[in-house]
């Protein structure tokens, strides 16, 4: 389900235009889960939803898409990439079952949108992005809207980033089609794994990973969904 944005006519783009914004998408996602047909997506709990509330994505679009940043869809942040629906980011967040006390991995910054629902949640956060000005983009936004515990780095997340490792939660915004060698390996015991794997035209599924404290690791598939290639 996409909740559809604002009409222009009726929005002023005030802060607390955004705010009224913000509740009608935590809404629209809370309805999207709950239908009674048994065809529901997957829910998202009630903190991860606060955090949806609380995060201006007007602030991570375009200024000429503004008006539209509270929809239930993705929007393209230039150079070929999109920032993903609210409902998926809310989701992948929610996979991660974060708190305050741990550190985590993002592959693919984009515009930092993702990256600000996390830093919400976890104690710290790094994140890294193969599109130098997206990353630099990000960084800034960030910086200015006060996210102290993230750190943003242009670089191949496909890697990972060893110098922080290990990781309580590492979440890959972009499809690949196998899961990273690195990525498993700076993942810490009991930690989780939430990435999109398949091909650019191939059905994609979300997948959560997590390394077993005795060793190995734990799949589990969630649902179909649709990203850009990890580049």
């Amino acid at each position: 389900m996409q909740e559809p944005p604002p009409q222009s006519g009726c929005h002023d783009g005030s802060e607390q235009a955004f705010a009224a914004d913000r509740a009608r998408l935590v809404a629209a996602i809370r309805r999207m889960t709950q239908d009674e047909d048994g065809f529901a997506p997957r829910a998202v709990s009630a903190q991860v939803l606060a955090v949806i509330g609380k995060v201006p994505r007007h602030r991570f679009v375009p200024r000429e898409i503004r008006i539209e940043a509270y929809g239930n869809h993705p929007l393209p942040i230039g150079h070929g990439q999109t920032i993903s629906q609210p409902y998926i980011v809310a989701l992948m967040t929610d996979l991660l079952q974060l708190d305050k006390r741990q550190r985590v991995l993002e592959v693919g910054t984009g515009s930092g949108y993702q990256t600000a629902v996390l830093a919400e949640l976890a104690g710290t956060v790094f994140s890294m992005e193969v599109v130098a000005p997206l990353a630099e983009m990000a960084a800034h936004t960030l910086h200015e809207l006060g996210y102290g515990n993230v750190t943003v780095q242009a670089g191949d997340g496909a890697q990972g980033w060893p110098e922080h490792a290990p990781y309580d939660g590492i979440l890959v915004t972009a499809a690949a089609e196998e899961v990273p060698p690195a990525l498993l390996q700076q993942l810490r015991p009991g930690g989780r794994l939430v990435i999109p794997v398949g091909g650019r035209f191939e059905v994609q599924r979300l997948l959560r990973i997590t390394r077993r404290e005795a060793g190995g690791f734990e799949r589990e598939y969630i649902e179909p969904v649709r990203f850009v290639p990890l580049v």
